[in-house]
């Protein structure tokens, strides 16, 4: 057996950073994948709520269940216990009463064995990203376009696009970094809008279609994978795993109609199976 990988810490996050290096983060959702994220090297693996759909199959990331979110976060954790793994709290587990978002803040870090949680805010989070941080919890906030928000646009959309809105994304950033957020995530911006969070902020900042400023990069496995049906501009496949699997499981069904399933690996020995035979024929 190899060395096992070197581990990586939010520390190691933030001295990257203040170099001016870079760091990637992909979803993950599974500890099988998660094994092999952890040996290419990824630093940040995000259990996203975008489980919602790539796993379970729905339109939405609003429909991730909390305790599922808890269960394949620590699924994640063990395929790659030297990642940082990052889980995304899902819609309606930190919103409605701050004193359960601890709660299940505080789930994602003992059950799930999370390294940070994140949550989409704004602002007006800021006394939530407060308390979690006295309680010891690392938050990412999640500012720009939130797609647990997507209902109420019809559908997702990017931010910033105007100086109003633009500014909006940096008083977001700024309030919920000055409350304590250990990470700031910045999604579907114009990449002169996150050059000036990225210039303001004094933590890591990660970018989802949001330029190349940011200190860390993430994007949906599945989109990078050719998994998907359809990817977003900022995340065009690198593989084409999706082909492959139609291509192996047409090749398979081929092989089961035709009979040719290879040697059989388990034997019976022949006096064995003559017994057998004599037991059998005694079996009414």
């Amino acid at each position: 057996m190899g060395d096992s990988p070197t581990a990586i810490t939010l520390r190691d996050l933030f001295r990257t950073a203040k170099a001016g290096g870079r760091f990637s983060c992909l979803t993950c959702y599974d500890a099988t994948t998660a094994r092999w994220l952890e040996k290419a090297g990824v630093e940040v693996l995000l259990v996203g709520d975008t489980a919602a759909e790539m796993i379970l199959g729905h339109a939405s990331t609003v429909h991730a269940p909390l305790d599922f979110m808890v269960m394949i976060t620590a699924a994640v954790k063990r395929g790659a216990p030297s990642r940082v793994v990052m889980a995304d709290m899902p819609f309606m587990s930190y919103q409605a009463d701050d004193a359960e978002a601890l709660r299940n803040a505080g789930r994602f870090m003992t059950e799930g064995n999370a390294d940070c949680v994140k949550i989409e805010a704004d602002r007006t989070f800021a006394p939530l990203v407060e308390k979690m941080a006295r309680a010891g919890i690392p938050v990412v906030a999640h500012v720009g376009s939130r797609p647990q928000q997507a209902k109420m646009k019809g559908g997702y959309v990017s931010t910033g696009r105007s100086a109003e809105t633009a500014l909006r994304v940096l008083h977001d950033a700024a309030a919920l970094e000055a409350a304590g957020a250990s990470m700031i995530l910045v999604e579907a911006c114009p990449a002169e809008v996150t050059q000036m969070v990225v210039e303001r902020a004094t933590v890591p900042v990660i970018g989802c279609g949001a330029g190349a400023a940011c200190h860390g990069q993430v994007v949906v496995l599945n989109d990078l994978l050719g998994l998907t049906h359809w990817q977003p501009a900022f995340a065009k496949p690198l593989a084409a795993v999706g082909t492959e699997i139609e291509r192996a499981a047409k090749l398979w069904r081929e092989r089961v109609r035709d009979g040719e399933l290879g040697e059989h690996p388990y034997a019976i020995a022949p006096d064995e199976l003559a017994r057998l035979q004599q037991l059998a024929g005694h079996v009414s």
